[in-house]
């Protein structure tokens, strides 16, 4: 099958089952080493085996819009409960794991359209998915995958499909909740794994929102037939849908038309103080260049890195000329307006190599989810071999309040063993951290100085590279921890 995943050496004692993958029994996924593996029990076997003599699906694993994937050995992976798995499959790894609250509303509608458009073509093959979340869908860069294969299964006339209410309520609840009222959905999906339910969202579009697209038909109506048959069972309710004639044409004209509707939705934020920071940070044309000399070779030295975390991206700058160093780049940033406006751009570009995320640095996702591990939290997910906090420090230490040291060893705990920090110091007297510290009471950072900032650094690691940039109120350094 075409996009084979390349073997590596393994060892038994490196297998560890994946936390986000146990709700459906039919199959699990482990990582053994740098790979990820996927058990399958005799019925989810069969459909595999089925979906990869189908014609949909090696077409979308060519397009790149389908995680590459192929049989394993099946010892590779331990039994389930005591019975060996019927199959093994490989995956292809995906560069980072994000969540669909580290989205913007652009990428969150574009993996929508990804899920809709695969799910279309594999009704016309005799497939469905069994399931509809987000959590389907990964990145490479600024384009979609959709990775969770053991979703596939035969179709069965005359049932509707499963996945609908999962991607109501961690997909279009959430655009919906963006195009129509104006509200960010990050902190609404953050807070519940399974994302928006309907009755959370109803009371917010009465009276003549109700009228707005998908409103009535996927909020309202979805809502009323799920009180109506809240008693009632998954079979009773397929039996209902089969009696009122629903047939596997309509559930095809059903998928069209959310496509459709996910198309219409959009969302444009005003302007806001980090749409612009380029232009109003203070950054004279000397420090730019010396800037970006100084984080291009800090990047560059040593070994190439896999991936880097570049904190405050904001427009992107700097990612870009991580990229151009590095295998992969995610790009962090606090504003959604200014992630979905990058986003555009780098989907416009075909960048596979940079990731823009939604993410607030002194309030990072957690992780959530069953036991809180289901979904992994961002600090156990970074592992880079190169931070970039470029301009990012004085907003944490003086706007957010959070204690230098603090700062300091968070940067640090975000690298491998032996990853370098590229860390940006704003002196008081900068023009950025005096608007900051004007509006703190006197006194109330007096440790925040520039030898108390690089004693910090020294004591981590080891500062290989220093330069104060021509303004004379900013420093860079690069720190390779415990160096």
């Amino acid at each position: 099958m075409s996009g084979r995943v390349p073997a590596m050496a393994i060892s038994p004692t490196e297998v560890r089952p994946e936390p986000a993958s146990f709700r459906d029994p039919a199959n699990r996924v482990f990582h053994v080493g740098d790979e990820v593996l996927r058990g399958l029990n005799t019925q989810a076997a069969e459909h595999w085996r089925a979906l990869a003599d189908s014609t949909f699906f090696p077409a979308f694993v060519a397009a790149r819009k389908v995680c590459a994937t192929e049989d394993a050995p099946s010892t590779l992976v331990p039994a389930a409960t005591g019975t060996p798995w019927a199959a093994v499959l490989r995956h292809e790894r995906i560069p980072f794991v994000s969540h669909p609250y580290e989205w913007s509303f652009s990428m969150l509608r574009d993996a929508a359209l990804l899920h809709l458009e695969i799910l279309r073509a594999a009704l016309t093959d005799g497939f469905t998915t069994k399931d509809g979340s987000a959590y389907n869908l990964q990145w490479r860069g600024a384009e979609p995958v959709f990775i969770d294969i053991g979703s596939f299964e035969p179709v069965r006339d005359g049932e509707p499909w499963a996945g609908y209410r999962q991607f109501c309520q961690t997909v279009l609840y959430p655009l919906m909740l963006t195009a129509h009222l104006g509200v960010d959905f990050q902190p609404w999906l953050r807070a519940r794994v399974d994302g928006i339910e309907a009755d959370e969202l109803r009371p917010l579009f009465g009276g003549a929102r109700r009228l707005r697209p998908g409103v009535l038909t996927h909020l309202h109506l979805h809502g009323a037939m799920q009180h109506r048959n809240a008693t009632a069972s998954t079979t009773e309710v397929r039996d209902q849908l089969r009696a009122a004639g629903f047939s596997r044409e309509l559930l095809f004209a059903t998928v069209r038309g959310m496509e459709k509707l996910v198309r219409r939705l959009d969302h444009r934020a005003p302007e806001s103080h980090w749409s612009d920071y380029q232009r109003t940070c203070g950054y004279s044309a000397r420090d730019r260049v010396a800037k970006e000399q100084f984080v291009a070779a800090a990047v560059a030295a040593g070994s190439r890195p896999r991936l880097v975390l570049d904190l405050g991206a904001n427009d992107g700058r700097y990612s870009r000329l991580a990229v151009g160093h590095a295998d992969y780049v995610v790009a962090v940033e606090q504003d959604p307006a200014v992630v979905d406006q990058l986003y555009r751009k780098l989907r416009s570009e075909g960048q596979r190599r940079i990731l823009p995320l939604v993410l607030d640095l002194a309030d990072p996702s957690p992780g959530g989810g069953w036991r809180g591990v289901e979904r992994a939290g961002f600090a156990e997910r970074a592992s880079a071999d190169v931070v970039l906090a470029l301009a990012v420090v004085h907003h944490l230490a003086i706007g957010r309040n959070v204690p230098l040291p603090e700062v300091i060893d968070w940067l640090a705990g975000l690298t491998v063993p032996g990853g370098a920090v590229v860390v940006e110091f704003v002196a008081p007297e900068d023009s950025m951290a005096t608007r900051l510290l004007a509006n703190k009471p006197a006194g109330l950072f007096p440790d925040y100085r520039r030898d108390t900032f690089e004693a910090l650094l020294a004591a981590r690691g080891r500062i290989t590279d220093r330069l104060e940039l021509p303004s004379g109120t900013r420093t860079l350094y690069r720190t390779v921890i415990g160096g």
